[in-house]
C-alpha cells in the first residue's frame, strides 16, 4: 500500500509517501510544497490545492494521512493552517483518495508507543523504522512521515476494521 502523509500549513506542507505492507515500511518520496509569503493569502491556498492535486497525481497514492490540528498559543496563525488543511482536504476528497485523519498524540502513539512523546523521539524512530540514515528535513517533511507511518501502523489494526475513511 502506498501510504501519503501530509503535515498541513499553508506557509508550507510536509509531505511523505511510504510504502507500506503489514510490518514492513520504505521512504519513497518526501518533502514540502511551500507558499510565497509575498502572495495574497487566497492566491497561496490556490497555489497550495494546485501542488497538492498535482502531488496526488504524480505519487498515485492508495491512501493519505493527514493530522488534525493542534492548537497552540497563536490563534491567528491556526486559523491560517485550519484554511490550508481544508484546501488540502479538498483536493483529497475530489482526487478520490481516501484519507484518514490523526491528531498528534496518535501519531506519537502509533509510531513511538507513548502518545506523549517527544518530538525528537518520534524523529529517530521515524527514521529507524524507515532505515534511513538521518532524520528527513525539514521538519515538516519528517512529520508527514511519522503521519503516513502511523497510519500504516493503524491499518492493520483490528480497530480500523470497524472505521471508515473520512474522504473517497
Amino acid at each position: 500500500m502506498r501510504i501519503l502523509g501530509i503535515d498541513p500549513g499553508y506557509a508550507t506542507t510536509g509531505f511523505g509517501l511510504i510504502w507500506a505492507d503489514r510490518s514492513e515500511y520504505k521512504l519513497l518520496q518526501y518533502g514540502v510544497i511551500t507558499t510565497p509569503k509575498e502572495l495574497p493569502f487566497s492566491k497561496r491556498l490556490a497555489i497550495l490545492y494546485d501542488d497538492t492535486a498535482r502531488l496526488l497525481e504524480v505519487t498515485k497514492p492508495d491512501a493519505a494521512a493527514v493530522e488534525e490540528l493542534f492548537w497552540g498559543h497563536n490563534i491567528t496563525t491556526g486559523i491560517g493552517v485550519s484554511h490550508g488543511r481544508g484546501v488540502i482536504m479538498l483536493a483529497l476528497e475530489k482526487s478520490g483518495v481516501p484519507f484518514y485523519e490523526y491528531t498528534p498524540m496518535q501519531v506519537k502513539q502509533a509510531v513511538v508507543g507513548y502518545g506523549k512523546a517527544e518530538k525528537r523521539q518520534v524523529m529517530d524512530m521515524t527514521r529507524r523504522l524507515l532505515h534511513m540514515q538521518q532524520v528527513a528535513r525539514p521538519d515538516d517533511a519528517a512529520d508527514a512521515i511519522a503521519i503516513a507511518l502511523c497510519h500504516a501502523r493503524s491499518a492493520t489494526s483490528l480497530l480500523s476494521k470497524l472505521t471508515n475513511p473520512t474522504g473517497g
